[in-house]
């Protein structure tokens, strides 16, 4: 591995002592690394568990990561637990826990380090000469070129139980295998009970358990078509799979396997509001085109668990817990002092599978059991922070310098944008027209006259997409993360507007040339980035340009491109389906818009002058406007530097656009300069020359700076 690009300054740490200040750790608890190179991305912080408040809303588990608001991580409450435990100042403890908190770091978590590696760097991707990729350039701290993963988040965290956890996180970008993490999990006995690394403690940590709680909201932008409850999971079901997985523990998967149901996994989608008095399953956007807002299934799949700290092998008995427990009960360890170990023998029994007050079940398929009684999942428990997925490990005993490892995927699948428009439409013509009974049709082909069975049914086919991704994680595991890898993207990818095509030009992907390399694929969005793409050109291996003669004038463009295989390295059918593989979109995808951009206009007066598109605006007619841009109003056949204002009827200035790219082109989103959308009405358009301009070609002067145009325009709302 090469040296990481930044040094974390060693900070002197004291011996830990409850009640006393707490201890500053060698990295600060609150920073975090960001993992953003597939369509599931997430960030993880160095203390070794995720909150995912930021002070405005849940960030984290963002899938899929094409859209806005497609977060679905709220908490991760982790901890760690043994019995008949003696700590650094001899005091003695029947039980004792610990919580992977920001609260608790430097009294009882130490994060000693917190760094993530790449495989290649980010490739620099400029719009214009914007640069795209930038923002994201401080993501990595070192560049590990044997690496498999596209990225490893690597934790280190001390405890005060003398156990140092280090947690790996994987991620790839292989279009097959990028809508999960691989979680590895390593508990060894230290004797470190502070950020010093210096031995503690010596003794055996009796009856170690591991476990956690975690709650998806499935998703933000699900919940904003429900109500904000959502937002922190109010509403959410838990599930489990693999009650019989000890019978299917050697099994060898495969994609012909189909969706192996017996994996040890657990999984959260959105229930149904009590608030709500339509079916809200999937969230339908009821008030507009009836996409499906939730589609997402968000959980846990176990890997490995070490059957001792001698036997490595997998214990296919493990975990001793997956099920539910209710979402903020649990017991609070206070200030870690004698004063709540009443509560340490709680939280240990919670580790063990005895659910805190009651509120829960390890090992039950919670919305099997109580859906059809109980239609909101809050109304099974009453805790209004929703249902954690409940998961534990255990009992180990762990003696100095031993250890046990823990290995789990983290996924999030379902149906994917384009399906949740497309089926959403068809629902929501039924939900305006009760007379509307269909027929629709099922995932199967039969069909129902119910809008809601329709909508239901498909929804809940990202049960078994959740599944079939917690397959795939378990076959790259399996194989030791050996899957078959696309090639790397281009290091540079450069896109440039202009007059009569958008130019693209890129630096050769590291294995063009060689055996295998299929070429590059360009892919193209309009209207805005996150939404449909489509594929705009495949060229061979060594071509590193393309022209898009394609696009329109005053549409907003957006691409990505990816350097492909040409399925050769990838014909087993194995860890995934066989074929060509792409570099994920994510290296080289724009966020910034590329435009046809004509010359400046030539006259002020003639009537191929000035034109405003469209005119009239009209809110009703969708396909009068430009796609993806509803409020968008184009001003054509500008001068190339001007001055434009807009005014009311009646003279009020409504906002001044300056123009000085020296194109022909300039955009309104029909906002006032208070950033207010503007009313119905006519308005008045005042443009000033602020420059001479000369033909380019014949030298002749076409207009001077201070001439004037007018145009009238018509906004109807």
């Amino acid at each position: 591995m090469s040296l990481m690009r930044t040094c974390i300054p060693l900070l002197a740490a004291t011996v830990l002592l409850s009640g006393v200040t707490p201890v500053r750790a060698q990295v600060p608890e609150t920073q975090k690394r960001y993992v953003r190179v597939g369509s599931l991305q997430s960030r993880f912080t160095a203390y070794g568990a995720e909150r995912a408040w930021n002070d405005v809303y849940y960030e984290g588990m963002i899938w899929p990561a094409d859209y806005a608001y497609t977060d679905n991580a709220v908490i991760e409450r982790q901890w760690i637990g043994c019995q008949d435990f003696t700590d650094a100042k001899t005091q003695h403890w029947t039980e004792y826990c610990v919580s992977f908190t920001a609260g608790f770091a430097g009294i009882s978590v130490f994060p000693m380090s917190d760094y993530e590696t790449a495989k290649y760097d980010l490739p620099t991707v400029n719009v214009d000469g914007a640069d795209i990729n930038g923002p994201y350039a401080g993501d990595v701290d070192a560049i590990n070129p044997n690496q498999v993963p596209d990225r490893i988040v690597v934790n280190v965290v001390n405890t005060s139980m003398g156990i140092t956890m280090t947690r790996r996180i994987l991620a790839f970008s292989q279009q097959y295998h990028d809508n999960y993490f691989i979680k590895e999990f390593t508990f060894k006995n230290t004797g470190y009970v502070d950020a010093t690394n210096i031995q503690k403690l010596n003794a055996t940590v009796k009856g170690f358990r591991f476990g956690f709680g975690i709650r998806y909201s499935v998703s933000r932008d699900g919940a904003n078509m429900i109500d904000g409850a959502q937002t922190y999971g109010k509403h959410t079901w838990v599930t489990r799979r693999g009650e019989d997985y000890p019978l299917h523990a050697g099994d060898a998967l495969t994609e012909a396997s189909g969706i192996p149901q017996w994996l040890r996994a657990g999984f959260c989608y959105v229930g149904q509001s009590e608030n709500a008095s339509w079916d809200n399953i999937g969230a339908p956007d009821r008030l507009r085109n009836g996409r499906f807002a939730a589609p997402q299934f968000a959980g846990i799949v176990t890997l490995h668990v070490d059957r001792s700290v001698t036997d490595r092998s997998d214990d296919p008995n493990q975990p001793n817990t997956l099920g539910w427990h209710a979402g903020d009960t649990y017991p609070d360890l206070g200030d870690m002092g004698l004063g709540y170990a009443s509560n340490q023998t709680a939280l240990y029994k919670m580790l063990s599978g005895v659910p805190y007050k009651g509120l829960g079940n390890p090992s039950e398929r919670m919305d099997e059991v109580y859906m059809a009684s109980n239609k909101d999942p809050y109304s099974v428990h009453g805790d209004g922070g929703g249902t954690n997925l409940w998961i534990n490990y255990g009992p180990w005993d762990i003696a100095p310098g031993d250890s046990v490892v823990v290995v789990m995927a983290e996924g999030v699948a379902g149906l994917n944008r384009q399906v949740c428009e497309q089926l959403g439409s068809r629902w929501k013509a039924a939900y305006d027209n009760p007379s509307d009974v269909g027929p629709f049709t099922l995932p199967d082909g039969s069909t129902t006259t119910n809008k809601d069975v329709f909508k239901n049914t498909w929804v809940f086919t990202g049960k078994d997409s959740i599944m079939l991704t917690f397959s795939r994680a378990k076959r790259n595991y399996d194989s030791n993360y050996n899957i078959p890898q696309p090639p790397p993207p281009p290091p540079i990818f450069n896109v440039t507007s202009g007059g009569d095509r958008i130019s693209m030009a890129w630096s050769p992907s590291s294995q063009d040339g060689s055996a295998g390399f299929g070429g590059y694929k360009i892919f193209r969005a309009t209207g805005r980035p996150d939404t449909s793409y489509m594929e705009i050109a495949s060229v061979p291996p060594g071509t590193t340009s393309f022209d898009d003669v394609t696009a329109l004038r005053g549409y907003s463009y957006y691409y990505y491109i990816s350097a492909f295989s040409d399925g050769t390295n990838n014909t087993s059918g194995g860890p995934n389906p066989a074929g060509i593989l792409l570099s994920s979109r994510f290296y080289t995808r724009t966020n910034q818009p590329a435009y046809l951009r004509r010359q400046a206009g030539k006259s002020l007066e003639d009537s191929l002058s000035i034109r405003i598109v469209p005119n009239p605006y009209n809110i009703a007619a969708p396909g009068a406007q430009y796609p993806g841009e509803p409020d968008k109003i184009m001003f054509l056949n500008i001068p190339g530097h001007c001055l434009i204002r807009i005014y009311t009827e009646n003279g009020d200035l409504v906002n001044t656009i300056s123009h000085e790219n020296g194109s022909g082109d300039e955009a309104w989103n029909s906002v006032t300069s208070s950033r207010q959308l503007v009313v119905s009405g006519v308005y008045i358009v005042h443009f000033t020359v602020t420059q001479d301009y000369n033909d380019p070609n014949t030298g002749q002067l076409l207009y001077r700076k201070g001439d004037t145009a007018i145009r009238k325009m018509v906004i109807i709302r």
